[in-house]
C-alpha cells in the first residue's frame, strides 16, 4: 500500500523577516467550494446596504456671498483653488483645502456673468453687465488677489460669458455676438456671428484649442474655428440650451444643459443626433460640467437638485438636495474629480462628494483592498434585482417625485399615441424617430 504524505520545505514556508507575507495553501477547485457564489452574493448585498446606510455626501457649505451665486470656475493648475461670481458684482477666490476664502473682489456693477482663469499665467478674467471685461493679477503662490486690475476692456454691450484659450493670450466673450480678444489689445481681433440672436455662453475646446462653441437664445448651438472668419456649423434644437461644456479627454464630445429638463451629449462630427440623453430632472437644466476624467457629467437644475450622470446612462447615478438649497445656477467638478461644487440662489456654495459612499482622508492598504473587493463584488452581482433596487434607490422631495411620475406618464402615453397613429393612420407618417434624434431639428454648415 502506497501512502502519499505532504512534504514541504522548511525554507519555502518560513518567513525570512517579520514583514513577509505568510503563504497560504488553498485549493481553488470550484467543486470543493459549492457555497462560494451564495457567500459572495451575501457579501455584495451587505456591502450595498452598509454603503447606503453610511453614505454622507454633503461635506461643507461655503458662506460669504451676499447674493445668489451665478457662475463658478476652477483653476486649471491648482486643485484646491476656484472662483465664484455673485449677482451683486462680487467675486470670491476660495481655498478648498481649508474651506475658506482667499480674496474678495468688488469686480463689477450688477451681475458677474462670466469667470475664467488663464492657462499659463496667474490671472483671473471676469465679465459683467457693466459692459467691461477685467483682468485681475493673482499671487503665484497662494492665488490671492489684492484688487489690482491689470487691464479693462470695454465693449459696446453687456457680456454674458468669457473663456480663455489654452497656450495663448487670447480670450473669447459672448453677448450680442462672439468676440475674440487679445489680452494686449484694447479692441477685439475678430467678431463672429451667425443670425441675430444674442449669445448666452461661449467655451473654448481644451484640446482642439482653435475650436469654440456657443449657445444662443434662439435655440442654436454654433461651432467656430478662430482660424477662419466665419462659423463652421450650427445645430438648431427643439428648445434653448442654457450652458455648454467640452469633454476634457475627448476633443469632439460636447455636453448641453437644455431648457427641456434634459442634458445632452453630442459628437460634433455628427450633430444630426445626440450621443446620449439624460432625462431625470423635472426643471430646466441651468448648468453642466464634465468631470476631469471625461466619464461623468454633473448638472444643476431649476428643480433645486444636482444630478451626476455617467456618459452612457439614461438615469442619474446620484441626486443631491437639501431643504434650504434653492435653484442651482452653477455646478463644478473639482480638479481631482472627487468633489462637486454647487452655487445656488440662497447665497451658499456647497461641497459634495462625487461618490456619496467614499471615505475622506488617506486609506490604509487593508481599507484600500477591502474597498476594491466590495466594488468588484457589487459589479459582479449588479444585475440581481434585489441588489440593484437597493443600490439605485434615491430619496427625493415629494414635489419632485410627483413631477417625475407625471413626466414619465406623459412620455409613455406620447410614445403609445404616436405608435397607434403610425399603425392606423392612412397617412404615411414614416419610421419612428429615435429618442436620440428627437432633440435635433436641423444642422447647417
Amino acid at each position: 500500500m502506497k501512502v502519499k504524505v505532504l512534504s514541504r520545505s522548511e525554507e519555502k514556508d518560513t518567513k525570512e523577516t517579520s514583514t513577509d507575507i505568510v503563504k497560504s495553501h488553498k485549493n481553488l477547485d470550484p467543486n470543493l467550494h459549492p457555497l462560494e457564489r451564495p457567500r459572495e452574493y451575501m457579501r455584495a448585498l451587505n456591502s450595498v446596504k452598509i454603503d447606503k446606510l453610511f453614505a454622507k455626501p454633503f461635506v461643507a457649505s461655503l458662506t460669504g456671498h451676499h447674493d445668489g451665486i451665478f457662475t463658478m470656475r476652477r483653476h486649471h493648475n491648482t486643485i484646491n483653488c476656484f472662483a465664484s461670481g455673485a449677482c451683486d458684482g462680487e467675486v470670491k477666490i476660495w481655498n478648498l483645502t481649508t474651506l475658506s476664502e482667499r480674496s474678495t473682489i468688488k469686480a463689477h456693477e450688477g451681475y458677474v456673468r462670466g469667470l475664467s482663469f488663464s492657462w499659463e499665467e496667474n490671472k483671473l478674467f471676469t465679465c459683467g453687465e457693466d459692459q467691461t471685461v477685467k483682468i485681475w493679477k493673482l499671487d503665484p503662490i497662494d492665488h490671492q488677489c489684492d484688487g489690482e486690475v491689470v487691464s479693462v476692456f470695454r465693449g459696446k454691450h453687456s457680456f454674458t460669458s468669457v473663456d480663455c484659450q489654452r497656450y495663448t493670450n487670447t480670450f473669447a466673450t459672448s453677448g450680442i455676438n462672439v468676440e475674440i480678444w487679445d489680452a494686449n489689445r484694447a479692441s477685439p481681433m475678430q467678431t463672429l456671428s451667425w443670425g441675430h440672436a444674442s449669445v448666452s455662453r461661449v467655451r473654448f475646446n481644451p484640446i482642439e484649442t482653435h475650436v469654440l462653441a456657443s449657445c444662443t437664445s434662439d435655440r442654436e448651438v454654433i461651432l467656430y474655428d478662430t482660424r477662419q472668419q466665419s462659423p463652421a456649423q450650427k445645430l438648431i434644437t427643439q428648445m434653448r440650451s442654457n450652458s455648454i461644456a467640452w469633454n476634457p479627454q475627448i476633443s469632439h464630445m460636447l455636453a448641453l444643459a437644455n431648457e427641456d429638463e434634459n442634458a445632452y451629449q453630442y459628437d460634433i462630427r455628427k450633430l444630426n443626433k445626440a450621443m446620449s440623453v439624460h432625462r431625470d430632472h423635472v426643471g430646466a437644466v441651468l448648468d453642466v460640467d464634465y468631470a476631469p476624467t471625461g466619464r461623468e457629467i454633473v448638472t444643476g437644475s431649476y428643480d433645486k437638485t444636482i444630478r451626476i450622470f455617467t456618459n452612457e446612462q439614461y438615469n442619474s447615478r446620484e441626486v443631491y438636495f437639501t431643504n434650504r438649497m434653492q435653484r442651482i445656477f452653477s455646478v463644478l467638478y473639482t480638479g481631482d474629480a472627487n468633489f462637486v461644487l454647487s452655487g445656488s440662489d440662497d447665497m451658499n456654495i456647497r461641497v459634495w462628494k462625487a461618490n456619496a459612499t467614499a471615505m475622506l482622508g488617506p486609506l490604509s492598504s487593508k481599507q484600500f483592498s477591502d474597498k476594491n473587493y466590495k466594488e468588484k463584488l457589487q459589479e459582479k452581482f449588479s444585475e440581481i434585482p434585489q441588489l440593484k433596487t437597493i443600490k439605485d434607490h434615491r430619496r427625493v422631495p415629494k414635489a419632485i417625485y410627483k413631477k417625475r411620475y407625471v413626466k414619465n406618464v406623459v412620455h409613455v402615453s406620447k410614445e403609445r399615441r404616436e405608435e397607434k397613429q403610425r399603425k392606423f393612420s392612412k397617412q404615411n407618417l414614416g419610421p419612428k424617430k429615435k429618442l436620440l434624434s428627437q432633440h435635433t431639428i436641423t444642422v447647417e454648415k
